[in-house]
């Protein structure tokens, strides 16, 4: 999987497409992604002696395939490949080939 967290992705596909967000978590066995309010899932937590019953709204995992990494500096979305420089492998933006991290 090539995203990882921290990154900005846009979303491809699903009732969120053409939102843009930070991926807060990534997945990579399961192939799936957190992304920051996308995929908003409503989780009712019960009521305990400590803390009263309330109703949490908090963002689902989607599968990486439905995102894909955003270019801030180009404006554009972008796939994502590889380059070796000094024997490191760095990640690089395919549309502008600018280097990620």
């Amino acid at each position: 999987m090539k995203i990882k967290k921290d990154d900005t992705v846009i979303v491809l596909a699903g009732k969120d497409k053409g939102k843009t967000g930070k991926v807060l978590k990534a997945m990579p066995k399961d192939n799936k992604v957190i992304v920051e309010g996308v995929n908003i899932q409503t989780k009712h937590q019960k009521q305990t002696q400590k803390a009263a019953a309330e109703i949490k709204h908090q963002e689902g995992p989607i599968d990486a395939s439905n995102v894909m990494f955003y270019d801030t500096k180009a404006k554009k979305p972008s796939r994502i490949g590889y380059k070796v420089e000094d024997g490191k492998k760095i990640r690089v933006a395919k549309a502008t080939g600018t280097e990620i991290d």
